[in-house]
């Protein structure tokens, strides 16, 4: 083998790609978009975010500042595109995802090792080295062949399957794919800019952490009561009594949320704490933020507001929220469906399958949650393939760094109980000596974590003659 193909042109895919290439390996990269879609992407472009825009805290010393200054250190190159994209977001790192898909599809359409096909893949040879980095909407005919390579594995839940997946409607027909492990996603709902009522909102940043880029739409206790009660008397989506709407805990929509008590929006996305109003001088009783979605600043996301509710439904009650009593919606909350493999029971420490050495996985069909973990794991499967073709023996990054915590936990996790992860300090494994201090137990362990990074770089980098060609912004 010496060459990789990857399935799969989303975020894991294109870094992965791009990892190989930097590494002066052939790449042949599929992307079954355009020519067939998925319920959730609107275009044909690499790496496009269907959900939010947000990458997660750049917040110095946090779970998600680590892993993305790991992937910095080791040259992502989608970190890099995605700096280059972004729009303010106070402390968090967000990018305007028409421009950063579409920089991403050029940066890795001109790399000329790396040639690239329309087309769905549907069978899945092993004596081709393959990077599977399809996504949580893999296709019914991929999702059936994944499972066939998982049948001789202990602990999998791949049953056999016969009946099609209809991506036309977003949703599965009773027994029609393998009954992968599986959550429902939801997607945020965006606003057009000049359909909101300035006179009713103020710009702050919560804590006064970074700039005050975030709209905040502040309510009163009864403003919140009548949002409330109006939320849980909204119709969802039909749910058909087949589906069992099993959510990722870290993207629930707001009605679930809702439905655990009166307070929990509180909590949660509608928290008001550090964002007194400038205008009062006092703490809101509840806050809807808005996030900025693109550079030219017309249009904002509804920031944890995905839902599944019916499109009118949502209409009216949006418009419930101050500042909002106008707004045009570009684009509703919506659900999908989110396909992972059972990654304990399938794959090694370097995401290979046990039984099939020459497939590795990457990305959200691996087990982890959020956009940073998927490229991450893509950046790590791009770097492993390379190795393996380079007649090399790939290296997991140390359990201490935030990438060998995520690649440990998806690996390692109980078989029976595995659920998708974001990036936590709980998946990094404890100091040797117990710190008190939250704050300086965290900045101690990044200290930890970065040091034993460098090490690994320089252990994985020996014998690479890095491919400069790849390396050109």
């Amino acid at each position: 083998m010496d060459s990789v193909k990857i399935i799969g042109a989303g975020l894991a895919g294109s870094e992965a790609a791009w990892q190989c290439a930097r590494r002066g390996v052939q790449v042949e990269l599929y992307e079954m978009r355009p020519v067939r879609s998925t319920p959730a992407h609107q275009t044909g472009d690499f790496a496009e975010l269907v959900c939010s825009n947000s990458l997660k805290s750049e917040s110095e010393n946090t779970a998600p500042w680590l892993l993305k200054e790991e992937m910095r250190r080791t040259g992502s190159r989608l970190m890099g595109i995605a700096r280059d994209c972004a729009v303010p977001a106070g402390h968090a790192l967000a990018v305007d995802r028409a421009t950063f898909a579409a920089r991403v599809t050029y940066e890795i359409s001109r790399e000329p090792l790396i040639r690239i096909y329309r087309e769905e893949v549907t069978e899945i040879r092993d004596d081709d080295l393959t990077i599977i980095a399809t996504g949580p909407l893999t296709s019914d005919s991929l999702s059936h062949e994944i499972a066939r390579l998982s049948e001789s594995s202990d602990d999998q839940d791949f049953p056999p399957a016969s009946a099609p997946f209809d991506f036309a409607q977003g949703r599965s027909a009773p027994q029609s794919r393998p009954q992968n492990l599986y959550f429902y996603d939801s997607i945020s709902p965006i606003v057009d800019a000049d359909s909101i009522d300035l006179s009713k909102v103020y710009l702050a940043a919560r804590y006064q952490k970074g700039s005050a880029d975030y709209i905040n739409c502040p309510m009163s206790k009864e403003e919140y009561d009548r949002f409330y009660d109006a939320l849980l008397a909204a119709e969802p989506v039909e749910e058909k009594d087949w589906e069992k709407l099993n959510y990722f805990e870290g993207c629930l929509p707001i009605e679930e949320i809702a439905r655990r008590g009166r307070d929990t929006l509180r909590f949660g996305p509608m928290k008001p704490v550090g964002l007194n109003d400038p205008r009062t001088g006092r703490i809101p009783y509840a806050v809807v933020q808005l996030r900025q979605e693109n550079l030219r600043a017309d249009s904002y996301n509804l920031v944890g507001f995905q839902n599944h509710l019916k499109f009118n439904e949502q209409a009216t009650l949006l418009r419930l929220i101050p500042g909002l009593e106008n707004a045009r919606f570009l684009r509703f909350g919506q659900i999908h469906r989110n396909t992972y493999i059972n990654s304990p029971a399938l794959l090694n420490s370097i995401l290979q399958m046990k039984n099939h050495p020459a497939v590795i996985f990457a990305g959200q069909i691996c087990g982890v949650e959020g956009y940073v973990e998927s490229i991450a794991t893509g950046m790590l499967a791009g770097i492993n393939a390379a190795a393996l073709v380079c007649g090399q023996t790939p290296i997991a990054p140390p359990r201490s760094t935030a990438l060998g915590a995520l690649v440990h936990y998806i690996t390692c996790a109980d078989p029976k109980k595995f659920q998708p992860a974001n990036i936590t300090f709980d998946l990094l494994p404890p100091l040797e000596r117990r710190i008190r201090d939250r704050q300086q137990r965290h900045q101690m362990q990044c200290e930890l974590a970065l040091r034993e990074l460098d090490s690994w770089l320089g252990r994985v980098m020996e014998g690479y003659p890095l491919n400069t060609a790849a390396l050109r912004s």
